[in-house]
């Protein structure tokens, strides 16, 4: 069985949980909603296994001296920043929200729109690595970021359900309880509480993958930071999450303004991932090959 099937059957089970926790808002069954995680732990493990084999896939094809971890096309981190926002959401789901599964609505989109996109319209090629990319330091760079990528992501799916959940209540008259799909919703404060978590998880994991990618830049290059545009925008994302964590500290900034932030923050790291990526030129720009 080769990665392109494992990693089909994975886009498939994402799919599948995805539909599945939709329905538990709509069902209010919590057998839904365990089907719904059991779903998304199955593609989880499934695409593990993808990984490995198309880990193995490349030494297969390139030789014992150049196979290489599957982080380094377009393609590859693509499905990584899916594996990525799966894990971390079971890991997060399993500590934080066991109870309000609802969440899982809103972030697992994210991950199979991902899956969609690498296998339907990206080149899923197993090439040689430039000699940029001939570091393991590209792989401890790759996997800090995607994890704190993953985080981000889930806590702009958060925010969305809190700016949704807030708004209503505001309108919401009596002291009954909220009915319908936004009354499935966690408590606006337990949506902002996992806003923070999330990117508690996101915000030192992203630290990490800056400093391991100088690591990789000097071992590459000869310099640590050279101001290319990934770089530069890899800055710029660690500041607006510096920030969001500095007026939470600080100001006690929470509710609507830190959901706005978050969101703000996941979009500036989509750009930094692909809109650099594919849109300007850099020692990063193979990212779009």
């Amino acid at each position: 069985m080769d990665s392109g099937l494992l990693f089909n059957l994975t886009t498939i089970a994402y799919f599948s949980s995805m539909v599945l926790y939709i329905a538990f808002i709509a069902t209010k069954n919590n057998k839904v909603a365990t089907a719904a995680t059991l779903a998304a732990l199955i593609g989880f493990i499934i695409q593990t296994a993808a990984l490995g084999v198309r880990w193995y896939e490349s030494y297969a094809i390139l030789g014992s001296d150049h196979g290489r971890a599957p982080l380094t096309n377009l393609y590859e981190s693509v499905v990584f920043f899916a594996w990525s926002i799966v894990g971390v959401y079971l890991i997060m789901e399993l500590k934080y929200f066991k109870n309000h599964r609802a969440v899982g609505a809103f972030v697992l989109p994210i991950a199979l729109f991902a899956m969609l996109w690498g296998q339907m319209s990206l080149n899923k090629s197993i090439d040689p690595l430039v000699p940029a990319l001939q570091s393991n330091w590209l792989t401890y760079h790759v996997i800090t970021c995607f994890i704190g990528y993953a985080g981000f992501a889930i806590a702009f799916g958060v925010s969305i359900m809190y700016l949704l959940k807030i708004g209503k209540e505001e309108k919401h008259q009596g002291p009954e309880p909220m009915g319908g799909i936004l009354g499935m919703f966690p408590p606006t404060k337990v949506l902002d509480d996992l806003n923070y978590k999330a990117i508690m998880i996101g915000f030192p994991m992203l630290t990490l993958g800056i400093i391991t990618g100088a690591a990789w830049a000097y071992y590459a290059w000869g310099t640590y930071w050279s101001w290319d545009p990934k770089e530069t925008w890899s800055l710029i994302v660690w500041f607006i999450y510096a920030a969001f964590l500095h007026a939470r500290f600080t100001r006690g900034w929470a509710g609507r303004k830190a959901a706005w932030l978050s969101m703000i923050g996941f979009g500036a790291t989509i750009f930094c991932y692909l809109g650099v990526n594919l849109v300007l030129s850099g020692l990063h720009s193979y990212g779009g090959s």
